[in-house]
């Protein structure tokens, strides 16, 4: 009965261990939390690059939008290189039609202005080439 309690008990803590480990395949580990970074770094520019991309391609807009202004970026290392960016963007005067976003111009005429700020954390893998966007959250202004 003693040899029957002991297994049961080493069988229970196997599986706890077991599946606290399994939780921990499903999340990649933070080596360093977000930290403040300069808005040049040239993984930020590339992120924010690739945000826009994303946000022209999913937005319902006729009119590619850009960056006014860049207010926070943030770095975290994980099993990549996490960029955490909040940016004010335009409607700007190009359509989608164009494919052209970075040179456009902004609309004087109020009616045609839009102006919206929006938060995005985009995964880098430099080495793989890689960029996935982890997050992208926005409001109209």
């Amino acid at each position: 009965m003693a040899r029957l309690c002991q297994a049961l008990v080493l069988l229970v803590a196997t599986a706890a261990l077991l599946s606290q480990r399994v939780q921990a395949w499903g999340s990649p580990k933070v080596v360093r939390a977000f930290q403040d970074i300069p808005k040049s770094y040239v993984y930020v520019e590339q992120a924010l690059w690739f945000a826009m991309k994303e946000y022209n391609k999913a937005s319902r807009d006729k009119y590619n939008f850009r960056v006014v202004e860049v207010l926070k970026t943030q770095e975290q290392i994980t099993d990549s290189l996490e960029y955490y960016i909040e940016v004010k963007i335009a409607r700007t005067m190009c359509k989608k039609i164009s494919g052209q976003s970075e040179n456009c111009i902004f609309p004087e005429d109020p009616k045609m202005q839009k102006m919206v700020f929006c938060t995005f954390i985009v995964s880098s893998r430099p080495w793989k080439f890689e960029l996935t966007m982890l997050k992208k959250q926005c409001k109209d202004i």
